[in-house]
C-alpha cells in the first residue's frame, strides 16, 4: 500500500490475527540476515587480499615449431600436363615417392630422344675440337720448320755476302796491282821512247813496250770490271738476305694466322661443347622433373590440380602435403600493449579446442584441462592484424600435449605474469591499466651481475 490517505488502515485493523502476518512481521529474521551480511562482507574482504596471478589472454592455433614441418604445397618448376596420379588424398607417402607424372606442353621439348641427340651433338663437337687441336699442332710444327729453314737460308745468304766482301777485297788488291803494273809499264815505255830518240834502242823495243803498256791497261780495265762485279755481288747478297727474311716472315706469319684461326675455331667449338653439355644436363634434369615426388614424409592433404590432361604453368600448386614427423607448437598473437610483458622462456597455459577445461585465470593451479607451454620466439615486427606473433613450444616440465591435436586447430593461451592481490587487480581492471611490467628472474640476475 502507498499510504497516501491519512486514514491508515493498519491502525484500525489488527494484522496479527493472521498467520501470514505473524511470519512476515517477526523480528528475529533481521538478526540472521545481518549476520549473513556481516559474514559475507568479511569473506569478501578476505578474498580481496588473496593472491591473483595476472595473465594475458590471446587466441591462436596449433602449428609446428620448425618451418620445414608446416603444411606445404608441391609445385612444378616446369609447365606441363597431368598424365597419371599415383596417390590419392589421405595417403601416406615417404620422401622421394612419386605423386604424379606429367608430360611436356612446349614444342621444343617434344622430341622423346632429345637427350640422346644432344649427346650425339656433344660427341660431334668434341671431335671437331680434337681436329682443331691436331691442326694447331701441325701448324706449330710447320712454323718451327719454317723458322729453322729461315735460319739456314739466312746463314747461307750471310756466307755469300761474306764471300762477296772477300772477293771485293781480293779484286781491290788485284786492281792496285794492275795500277802498279801500268805505272811500271808507262815508265818503261817512256824510258824506251827516250832511248829510241837518242838512238840507243831499236824501234822494235819501243813497239814491244807499247804493246806491254796496252796489255797492262787492258788488265787494269778488266780488274776494275771484276771489282765492280764483286761489289754488285755484295749488293745481291744483301738483297738475298732481305728477300729470304721477308719471304719466310710472310710464310711464318701466314702459318701463325692459320694457327690463330684454328685455335679460335677450337675455342668456339669448346664453347659450343660446354653449351651443349649444359643443355644436355638441363634436358636430363628436366626429364627427372616429369615425376613429381614427395619432398618429405607426410600425408597428402588435397589435390589442388585434378583430372587427367589438365595443364598448368610453372610454379602452380599441384598438391598439398602435411609432414608426418613434426614438433608441435602454438602460434598466438598479443597486442603491442602486452608485448613488453612477454620474454623468451616464460611459462604459458594453453587451452586446446576440443579438450574440455575449467579455467581460473587468476589461479592457474586450480585450472583443469590446460597444458603447459614456453615462449620460444617473439616476432620483432608487427603482423598484418596489428598484433605481434608469439611462438610457444611444449613445456618439458609439464604434462605432454594431446597426441590427437592437429595442426591448424584453435588454441587459447594464458601468459602468466606477476602475482598481485585481488583488490589490486580489480582496481587495475576498473582503471584500464596494463598488468605490472617486470623482468624475468634470469634477466634481473644478469643485470645485478653487470
Amino acid at each position: 500500500m502507498l499510504n497516501i490517505s491519512h486514514n491508515k488502515l493498519n491502525q484500525k485493523v489488527s494484522l496479527e490475527r493472521f498467520s501470514s502476518a505473524k511470519k512476515v512481521f517477526h523480528q528475529r529474521h533481521y538478526k540472521h540476515f545481518n549476520r549473513f551480511l556481516m559474514a559475507f562482507a568479511i569473506a569478501g574482504l578476505i578474498i580481496l587480499f588473496l593472491p591473483w596471478t595476472q595473465s594475458i589472454n590471446s587466441a591462436g592455433y596449433v602449428t609446428t615449431l620448425r618451418p620445414d614441418q608446416r603444411p606445404q604445397t608441391i609445385q612444378s618448376p616446369i609447365p606441363g600436363r597431368i598424365e597419371k596420379w599415383y596417390v590419392q588424398e589421405g595417403d601416406y607417402v615417404k620422401k622421394g615417392d612419386t605423386i604424379l607424372f606429367i608430360s611436356e606442353i612446349k614444342n621444343e621439348y617434344f622430341d622423346p630422344r632429345l637427350v640422346e641427340r644432344t649427346g650425339l651433338q656433344i660427341k660431334a663437337k668434341e671431335g671437331s675440337v680434337a681436329s682443331y687441336e691436331g691442326k694447331v699442332k701441325s701448324l706449330d710444327n710447320q712454323i718451327a720448320a719454317l723458322v729453322n729453314e729461315r735460319g739456314l737460308k739466312l746463314e747461307q745468304s750471310r756466307n755469300k755476302l761474306l764471300q762477296a766482301k772477300l772477293k771485293v777485297k781480293s779484286d781491290s788488291i788485284d786492281l792496285e796491282a794492275a795500277r802498279t803494273n801500268i805505272e811500271i809499264a808507262q815508265r818503261q815505255y817512256d824510258r824506251i821512247v827516250q832511248l829510241h830518240s837518242e838512238g840507243l834502242k831499236a824501234l822494235s823495243d819501243v813497239e814491244e813496250k807499247r804493246l806491254k803498256l796496252q796489255e797492262t791497261q787492258a788488265k787494269l780495265i778488266s780488274q776494275e770490271n771484276k771489282l765492280l762485279a764483286s761489289k754488285n755481288e755484295i749488293i745481291n747478297a744483301q738483297v738475298e738476305i732481305s728477300r729470304v727474311s721477308a719471304s719466310y716472315t710472310d710464310k711464318i706469319s701466314k702459318a701463325e694466322s692459320d694457327r690463330f684461326t684454328a685455335r679460335s675455331n677450337q675455342f668456339d667449338s669448346e664453347a659450343q661443347v660446354t653449351k651443349l653439355e649444359n643443355q644436355f644436363t638441363n634436358y636430363r634434369m628436366r626429364n627427372d622433373l616429369y615425376y613429381i615426388r614427395a619432398p618429405q614424409n607426410g600425408y597428402i592433404n588435397k589435390a589442388l590440380q585434378g583430372g587427367i590432361g589438365e595443364t598448368f604453368k610453372e610454379g602452380d600448386r599441384l598438391v598439398g602435403i602435411m609432414p608426418s614427423d613434426i614438433d608441435k607448437a602454438v602460434e598466438t598473437y598479443v597486442t603491442p600493449l602486452d608485448l613488453p610483458l612477454l620474454h623468451q622462456g616464460e611459462k604459458v597455459r594453453i587451452l586446446f579446442d576440443g579438450w574440455p577445461s575449467i579455467v581460473f585465470s587468476g589461479w592457474p593451479n586450480l585450472s583443469y584441462g590446460t597444458y603447459g607451454g614456453k615462449v620460444v620466439a617473439i616476432e620483432t615486427y608487427i603482423s598484418d592484424n596489428g598484433m605481434y606473433r608469439v611462438l610457444l613450444a611444449p613445456d618439458p616440465e609439464d604434462q605432454p600435449w594431446p597426441e590427437a591435436i592437429r595442426v591448424g586447430s584453435g588454441a587459447r593461451t594464458l601468459a602468466l605474469l606477476e602475482d598481485v592481490p585481488i583488490f589490486y587487480e580489480l582496481w587495475r581492471k576498473l582503471n584500464g591499466f596494463p598488468p605490472n611490467y617486470y623482468q624475468p628472474k634470469n634477466v634481473q640476475s644478469d643485470s645485478k651481475k653487470k
